[in-house]
């Protein structure tokens, strides 16, 4: 009985701390699930982001950009706010009108989530001083894009301009060296 009576407290307290365990693991859970469910909707605002604007639809920088969004293009040394990102990708779609992404990969983690996607297009009117070749095109890029509350409010792209403008026919030769 005495050997009874001690392996019950002991039973009781190995009861407590598997509970308690399992309440910390049932906690965590329900937070890597809440996670999990935040960056299904951020890749979700990642995707109907492109998908405007492969259909042309420039309003969407209102509807799924922060009123202080920021653009960062690899080269470009001063980043694009909003409106000067939306006339640009405006400029950009007059020169290639059949302008598509398709999506390749796509991965979300925490507030940020990275597409790898490709551009394909043809070249029908005058970009940057080059007159139009009728040329089709298709081009990498990598995107990310950091989200808070629903809204794009940073992004960062990277994307294969050297293989973009050798299609449109530009060449790419060294510089003659001065005499």
């Amino acid at each position: 009985m005495k050997k009874l009576l001690m392996i019950l407290p002991l039973a009781l307290v190995l009861c407590i701390m598997i509970g308690c365990q399992d309440k910390a693991t049932m906690a965590e859970l329900e937070e890597f699930k809440a996670q999990a469910e935040v960056e299904e909707q951020n890749k979700e605002i990642a995707r109907k982001f492109v998908e405007a604007l492969d259909k042309r639809n420039f309003d969407i920088h209102e509807v799924l950009l922060s009123d202080d969004y920021v653009c960062h293009f690899a080269g470009n040394p001063e980043p694009l706010l909003r409106e000067a990102q939306k006339q640009f990708i405006q400029v950009y779609y007059e020169a290639f009108p059949d302008n598509t992404h398709s999506i390749e990969d796509m991965i979300a983690k925490d507030d940020k989530v990275i597409l790898r996607q490709i551009n394909r297009a043809t070249h029908d009117k005058e970009f940057e001083g080059l007159p139009p070749s009728g040329k089709q095109f298709e081009y990498d890029g990598i995107w990310i894009f950091r989200i808070d509350e629903g809204k794009i409010v940073e992004s960062w792209g990277v994307e294969d301009y050297l293989s973009f403008w050798m299609q449109l026919g530009m060449e790419l030769k060294p510089k003659e060296e001065e005499k």
